[in-house]
């Protein structure tokens, strides 16, 4: 399923619906990230009901949340990433010469959806999150297990730093704009205002004061833009604008690979997305160890009409939703901005210029391999981040 169809096919999914309707209707948007959407969605509409959760329901939500970066930013620097990074065509080649480090990437997405299963049910297309919390809390037996799981995979997500900070990745320093939420203490993900590199920072609810997303006419894809450039959202987007935000034992690793924050090397993002692991982990592991179930995993919900927005940071990058209610409850408007979108303008910048210095009197097969790790690279699905390019070169003879 593409990305731009999320945005594209919001109205047509939830319009006409009942508000309790939205967190599973959302969470089949995609495989990888359900949670962020529902995340982005519940924000919404709780905004619209004013309901406060609760600090049980805002700690729970932030380790269901940690769940998804995990297995997220696992699976796209093993499985995508790495072979690129590596010279090999896939993971299956990768296992053969770094056994060790294929199942330590298994490992920490096993966690990842560990931890989206606690609360959620289930790993896919997650069920447990409803407006005003969860359906229920996880019993204590239960988060002991997933405790014992995050504290063995510290280890695992350290080595994750230092691997991927030892890779020799392209040099390829570039401008670009970044986008990202920042948090008044933590490193953002399921809150905080929007900020970017170049002076942007506004409430959420003023998104579309200052982006535009579109159609262009050579592409189904919907593309968007920040005043009228494109601009970069995701880990490297969020690294760069809240490595102070770090906590103090992921910070010092972070430091200890030597790479510079902010970044202007597109390819520093398999590091940023290692280094969010490392934080997810610790951040799961903190909220997690000493848990107290809760008789009240849910506040009670009196539908009224207005309108409300949501903004989280998925896996990929900023998602942004925004809703509008009758007086029973029932969806009248819905848009969904997902973070694919809003990195296609960015992703087709880079294209051209990082493949005119890497040299286009290459073979085709380089330019098209080139060409892919640079799209991979910005993780904007399975569909469209494997192997998949059809290249067709014309070239000059005169």
């Amino acid at each position: 399923m593409s990305r731009c169809w999320r945005g594209w096919r919001a109205r047509e999914l939830l319009e006409g619906r009942d508000y309790f309707e939205v967190l599973e209707l959302v969470a089949r948007i995609c495989g990888i990230c359900p949670v962020a959407y529902q995340m982005s969605a519940v924000q919404a509409i709780e905004a619209i009901f004013k309901i406060d959760p609760g600090d049980w329901v805002r700690a729970m939500r932030r380790v269901f949340y940690c769940g998804e970066w995990i297995q997220s930013h696992s699976l796209h620097i093993h499985l995508l990433a790495a072979p690129d990074f590596l010279g090999y065509e896939n993971v299956a080649q990768v296992a053969q010469a770094f056994p060790d480090e294929v199942r330590r990437g298994l490992r920490l997405q096993a966690l990842g959806n560990s931890l989206i299963r606690l609360f959620g049910a289930r790993s896919v297309h997650p069920v447990g999150a409803r407006v005003g919390g969860f359906h229920q809390a996880p019993a204590l037996e239960q988060v002991a297990q997933v405790v014992g799981q995050l504290r063995a995979a510290v280890a695992d997500a350290e080595a994750l730093v230092r691997w991927t900070a030892a890779l020799e990745l392209p040099d390829d320093e570039q401008p670009f704009t970044s986008v990202a939420l920042r948090h008044a203490n933590d490193y953002p993900m399921e809150g905080g205002r929007l900020v970017s590199s170049t002076g942007l920072d506004i409430g959420i609810e003023d998104y579309e004061q200052h982006f535009r997303e579109f159609q262009v006419p050579h592409s189904t894809a919907l593309h968007a833009l920040h005043h009228d450039e494109p601009y970069l959202v995701g880990p490297l987007a969020r690294l760069n604008l809240n490595h102070d935000r770090l906590p103090d034992a992921v910070a010092a690793l972070f430091r200890e690979t030597g790479i510079g924050f902010p970044s202007g090397n597109m390819f520093h993002s398999i590091v940023a997305r290692a280094v969010e692991i490392h934080l997810a982990v610790l951040e799961a592991l903190r909220l997690l160890q000493d848990y107290a179930t809760t008789d009240a995993p849910y506040v009670e919900v009196t539908p009224t009409a207005g309108i409300g927005v949501g903004c989280t940071e998925a896996p990929r990058g900023v998602l942004w939703h925004r809703y509008e209610f009758d007086q029973a409850g029932r969806v009248i408007k819905a848009r969904i901005v997902p973070p694919t979108s809003q990195n296609q303008a960015r992703i087709e910048q880079d294209l051209g210029r990082s493949l005119q210095a890497f040299g286009l009197d290459r073979s085709d097969a380089e330019l098209r391999h080139r060409g892919e790790t640079v799209i991979r690279n910005y993780d904007p699905c399975i569909s469209c981040a494997t192997h998949f390019l059809r290249l067709h070169i014309d070239r000059d003879s005169s």
